[in-house]
């Protein structure tokens, strides 16, 4: 059998980092936002076991931005979220899943606000900007919406602070987390935010003009070396160890924003008009049918997740898992799978259909608990 080939084409743009990338030996990536997205460089468990002890370096340029400035920017960043975005400062950033007018889940992105009237949405992988557009033409509001030319560069793991400090200075250890300042690394102007896609801790490098992306990824190996660095990417099981969805496989545009947990980032009573207020009022009044639940199966690792899997109770199908990895920490498989409501609380017992076979797993609360 002939080896699967993907071809990279201009119509797939590349990332300011793809060099360095493809230099270090990369294994396999995916595609996100139009671009590539690296997937491995090694095993799943070693890239673990890594950003957990040390310091990784991420091309998540495919992390793009949607940038909204002009008098009317704050009204449209509040018309598509339900989170409240005038009480964000200067500085900060939030994370705000966007709904449409049926409260479907478009998009989770972080939104930074670098100005009164300038917001950069900081998106998953789905063509956000489209729809913004579009949104800000219908309504006909005074605003520019575009994709700036900003290449995210995440430095995740324990020693990421030690690292940012031999660029910079110990200052950038006081930078909160959720806030950013504008800085330069090695006289490259970045946006330096404590955020990124994984538990371990860290930061996101904005950078703001793509032809620097070397001369960036550089500066940041350069200055790993004596901290073990090595070229990562998002982890599959560190992020479902910590809780972190994703959008287009745990949550999609089929799912409403209130079957995904996403309660405790919403402001559903701001006073700024939002789109998917009438329907998550109507939401709340009937009841929630499904919910995105985390789900554990003790055992020997399960085979990677293609499609989604049948989770049952008894002979009833309840739903479906769509992550899956075997944990380290907890000695199971953790998977997120939408279930039926009443399947949905903490202590159920379920069986999940994989390659055929019954495996029992049990739904846990948000930190992994029974």
């Amino acid at each position: 059998m002939h080896p699967t080939e993907l071809v990279l084409s201009p119509r797939l743009r590349k990332t300011a980092y793809e060099d360095r990338v493809f230099d270090l030996g990369i294994q396999s990536f995916t595609i996100y936002n139009h671009m590539t997205l690296p997937v491995s460089f090694s095993s799943n468990p070693q890239a673990y076991q890594h950003l957990c002890e040390h310091v990784q370096i991420w091309d998540v340029a495919a992390e793009r931005q949607v940038e909204v400035v002009g008098p009317d920017a704050l009204k449209l960043v509040e018309l598509i979220t339900p989170r409240d975005i005038a009480s964000c400062d200067i500085g900060q950033c939030v994370y705000a899943p966007l709904a449409d007018q049926d409260g479907l889940i478009i998009n989770d992105p972080l939104i930074l606000r670098l100005g009164e009237d300038r917001f950069w949405i900081s998106i998953a992988d789905s063509d956000v900007l489209l729809w913004v557009k579009g949104i800000a033409y219908g309504c006909g509001y005074d605003v520019q919406v575009f994709e700036p030319d900003v290449s995210p560069l995440a430095v995740q793991g324990p020693k990421a602070d030690d690292l940012m400090a031999d660029l910079l200075d110990d200052s950038i250890r006081d930078i909160r987390f959720f806030r950013f300042i504008e800085t330069k690394i090695n006289g490259i102007p970045v946006v330096l935010a404590r955020s990124g896609w994984s538990g371990q801790g860290g930061f996101e490098v904005y950078l703001q003009s793509s032809a620097d992306g070397i001369a960036l990824w550089d500066a940041v190996w350069q200055a790993g070396q004596k901290y073990n660095i090595k070229v990562g990417a998002p982890n599959l099981i560190e992020r479902l160890e910590s809780g972190l969805k994703s959008y287009g496989s745990d949550m999609t545009l089929d799912d409403h924003i209130l079957e995904c947990g996403m309660e405790p980032f919403l402001n559903l009573d701001k006073s700024a008009e939002y789109m998917a207020r009438e329907s998550i009022e109507q939401m709340q009044q009937s009841g929630i049918k499904r919910r995105l639940c985390h789900v554990m199966a003790k055992g020997d690792p399960l085979p990677a997740l293609r499609e989604r899997w049948q989770v049952s109770a008894g002979a009833t199908a309840i739903g479906l898992a769509s992550s899956c990895a075997w944990s380290p920490k907890y000695a199971a498989n953790l998977m997120f799978a939408m279930l039926d409501i009443q399947s949905s609380q903490p202590g159920q017992s379920v069986s999940v259909l994989v390659d055929g076979a019954e495996v029992d797993a049990v739904v846990c609360d948000n930190r992994w608990n029974v």
